[in-house]
């Protein structure tokens, strides 16, 4: 089992920043890549950002040059950075990993933001 840990979100104005984390534990032998999804109300999940074990990142045109996709890999640990916030940010995070050919979502996480 592989448990997926987010923490980090929550209520900030436009303009704002926030960090979220997300912590993978259990039985993993490698990862391939850990990143970030979002949903909002009535739209579809989409990709946030990426960063592969090998150290590759891809991005959401949306976010780009926004948010900035980090971790450890010997922590199993993935950071999203998020600045310069619009309120079309907003929507539950994911956090995705991906074990090559197995994949584990974290419960998510709220990020809103709002005046």
């Amino acid at each position: 089992q592989v448990q997926v840990v987010e923490s980090g979100g929550g209520l900030v104005q436009p303009g704002g920043s926030l960090r979220l984390s997300c912590a993978a534990s259990g039985s993993i032998i490698s990862i391939y890549a850990m990143g970030w999804y979002r949903q909002a109300p009535g739209k579809q999940r989409e990709l946030v950002a990426i960063l592969t074990s090998g150290g590759s990142t891809n991005y959401a045109d949306s976010v780009k040059g926004r948010f900035t996709i980090s971790g450890d890999n010997a922590e199993n640990t993935v950071f999203l950075q998020m600045n310069s916030l619009k309120s079309e940010d907003t929507a539950v995070y994911y956090c995705y990993v991906d074990l090559r050919g197995l994949s584990y979502w974290g419960q998510g996480t709220q990020v809103t933001v709002s005046s």
